[in-house]
């Protein structure tokens, strides 16, 4: 079963983006962890919504807009997710509590998103 962890992060808090050398090496020991076990198939972070490379497409029925960056005043934001294939649901709420911890430990606040991926038909 894939999951994917995707982490909300909010961009008002200063140096919610740009994280300390400790908060990497913590964070660079989880990724290796996760890796080494076999789980890990993907994981990235994300730049600022409100950085100049930045894009939002809305699109419905009537009309595709697509507004250019940086915006302003996004708190919940995805600021990065890990692609995982694990055996159960359990199994990567595990994950996704370390995952978590790794932030709390450093001082931030975090919410995560553990969802599986849609695999298909009968997955």
């Amino acid at each position: 079963m894939r999951y994917m962890l995707m982490h909300k992060l909010d961009e008002s808090v200063p140096g919610t983006f740009d994280p300390s050398p400790e908060f990497m090496q913590r964070m660079g020991a989880f990724i290796e962890e996760v890796a080494k076990s076999g789980s890990l198939l993907a994981a990235e972070g994300l730049h600022k919504s409100s950085k100049e490379d930045a894009a939002r497409i809305t699109a419905t029925k009537a009309k595709t807009t697509i507004i250019d960056g940086p915006f302003t005043e996004t708190k919940e934001l995805i600021a990065g997710f890990a692609l995982m294939e694990v055996r159960s649901k359990e199994e990567a709420v595990e994950w996704g509590k370390r995952f978590a911890q790794v932030f709390t430990d450093s001082g931030v606040d975090v919410e995560v998103d553990v969802r599986r991926v849609n695999e298909g038909p009968g997955a």
